[in-house]
Formats: structure tokens, sequence, C-alpha cells
């Protein structure tokens, strides 16, 4: 049965079940406060831009329950699957221009040893299904990363990836299926059929989907913002193949490599809904910790600087609600690109969509 669908947001979520549902026959309408789909580098527009778009099941253990590390580990294989069909529609066929599968490597200078061990106890609870770290010799770790400092302490995580946002988000845009795009209109509140915008007017559907993120409040009174900062690096030279996280006493940084020979640094989390500007103090922790393990590094160009907020619950896990009517999906935390597909997949095995 094909259906007037009616999306609030069009962050990871909202882009991911536009495209998806449109293809499957389906009517679609999405309303979003953002001027457009375009990239954007200010932190204003959607977390999903800012993200390192990291998909690590395995080294989210660190700070996420089992539910993560299992919803997780089914979203790798479903975002190759969209990878693929987007690459089939764009005239390109590169895949790897949205998806990238080469595991991830954890490392530890030699005084963080202990930190790092405490971590991996925290991996071993992983469920059924995910590879336990590997830990790398020294000649083994420069076979796979030659410009990683010599001497770290290195784990390899098999089968974690990553996606490419500022290519990923505007294609599932622009490869939706006569999609009708409601860009610069702000949801006020869903209810079962409906969707009201701020200046009252109100939309009818036979299904909803709420996927606002911090846009939902104050429908959802307990959502709260997490920032998160990041540099963008432009270091050519610095050969890169697969995201690393540097594990600290103080610190989870991570360091991600892009196209064009731009690499992403930030860290996991800061527990402030301040939207200013990344400060001296992180700008310099974050490209010290770089540094400090790849030191070819010294030599890229700071491109820019961002922060964003990402939707977070009091216990940090994602919420799917689900009404006749009405579907909503929320407190994805730091874990939007990881998550986002599996709990579509969830949510649509729950409605009259599944049929």
């Amino acid at each position: 049965m094909l259906l007037r669908i009616g999306i609030a947001g069009a962050g990871v979520l909202g882009r991911l079940l536009a495209w998806q549902l449109s293809h499957a026959g389906h009517a679609v309408e999405v309303f979003d406060p953002a001027p457009g789909p375009e990239p954007r580098g200010d932190g204003l527009g959607p977390a999903g831009f800012t993200a390192a778009g990291m998909l690590s099941p395995l080294a989210e253990l660190d700070a996420a329950g089992p539910e993560v590390a299992t919803l997780g580990l089914r979203s790798v294989p479903l975002w190759a699957e969209v990878a693929q069909r987007l690459a089939a529609l764009d005239g390109q066929g590169d895949a790897t221009r949205y998806f990238r599968q080469r595991g991830s490597l954890m490392l530890a200078h030699g005084p963080d040893l202990g930190a790092a061990q405490r971590v991996l106890a925290r991996l071993s609870t992983a469920p059924a299904g995910l590879p336990e770290p590997r830990r790398l010799t020294r000649p083994a770790l420069l076979d796979l990363e030659p410009a990683l400092l010599p001497g770290l302490h290195a784990w390899f995580l098999d089968g974690e990836g990553q996606v490419m946002p500022q290519a990923l988000l505007p294609a599932l845009c622009a490869l939706a299926r006569e999609v009708r795009w409601h860009w610069g209109r702000a949801v006020a509140s869903t209810a079962p059929g409906t969707i009201t915008l701020d200046d009252g007017t109100a939309h009818g559907f036979d299904l909803v989907f709420d996927v606002r993120g911090l846009g939902a409040r104050p429908q959802v009174a307990t959502l709260r913002g997490v920032r998160g900062e990041v540099i963008w690096l432009h270091a050519p030279g610095v050969l890169l193949s697969r995201p690393l996280r540097l594990l600290h006493a103080r610190h989870r940084v991570y360091i991600v490599p892009r196209p064009d020979d731009r690499i992403v640094i930030g860290a996991s989390e800061i527990e402030s809904e301040d939207r200013s500007p990344v400060s001296l103090r992180s700008a310099v922790e974050l490209m010290a910790a770089a540094h400090s393990v790849l030191p070819a590094l010294a030599e890229a160009r700071i491109l820019h600087m961002e922060t964003n907020l990402r939707p977070a619950l009091p216990d940090n896990a994602p919420r799917l609600d689900i009404e006749p009517g009405r579907v909503a999906i929320n407190g994805l935390f730091r874990h939007g690109w990881l998550l986002a597909p599996a709990l579509i997949e969830q949510a649509l095995q729950h409605t009259t969509l599944s049929s």
C-alpha cells in the first residue's frame, strides 16, 4: 500500500527516510528549517554535516551499551548497500565516494597504555558478531599506516568503516524520487497523521516521521544538546587509509581521512549547548593529539573549525516511539551515522510499510 508520508527534519535520518521511502513509491514531503540541502560549515545545519562519519560499532562500546553496538553492526552493511545504490544512480559508479570499509585503528602512547587497557576491557563485552580488537606488532602497524609514529601501541578493529557526509547527505536529497522538500519551514509539533509548522499551518499525511533531533524540543523536554568540535585539515602527502582513535586518560580524539587530501580531527563529546566557535584550548589539544601520532601533519593547513550539537536523552540511548500514524526517532547522541539505517529498518518493520 502506497502512502502519503510527511517527514519532520532533514538530517541524516530524514534524508535517508525520504530517499528510501520515495524509491519504494510513496509520496514523500520533508520539512526542515535549513535554507537548502547543501553542506554547511557553520555548525547551524544538520549535525551529520559536522560529524566525522565513523562507523565504529565495536569502538563505541567504550561509552555506550550493547544495544548501540548491535544496531551499529547492522548499520554497516546497510550503509554499504545505500552507497552502492547511490553510485548506480549518480552516473559515476564509485561507491567509495559515499562509504569505505577498511577497519579502524585504536592507538595509545606508552604512558597511556593503562587507559587503553581499561577501554579494551570494556570492549571485551561486545555482543556476538563483533570481532575482538587485534593487537598489532610495530611492523604490522606501519604496514597498514606508514605515516604513523613508530612505537605506538595499536589495535586493529576489523569491519569498521566510515561514510562521507559531505557527499552522502546531498546525494540522498538529489537522488531521491520526486520528494517535495520544504526548505526554510520549521516544524512546531507532530502528531499522528499531522505536521504543524511554526506559522500554525497543519499538513495531513497517512504517516508522519518525526526525526527533528534537537528541533523536537519542547515536545521532547528531556532532550539536551551535546557539543562536538572538529577541525578540517588539508594535508597533501599525508597518507591515511582508515579512521584512528587515540586513547588517552582525558581525551578520545579521532582522526579521519577524507577525499582530496583532507583530514578531520575531533573530540567525541562536550557536555555543553554552547554553539560558539572552537576554543583555543580545544584547538591546541586536538591538533597536538593528531600531530603526536601523525608527525607529517606539522605542515598541514587548517581549512576551518566547526562546532555543532548532537541530540541526546538522559541515558544517551536512542529512542524509537511508534504509534498509529506517527513514528518518532531521537536521541542518537554521537551515533547518528552509526545508528540511522538500523533504526529506520527497525521502525519500518513495525509499521504498515513493512507489508
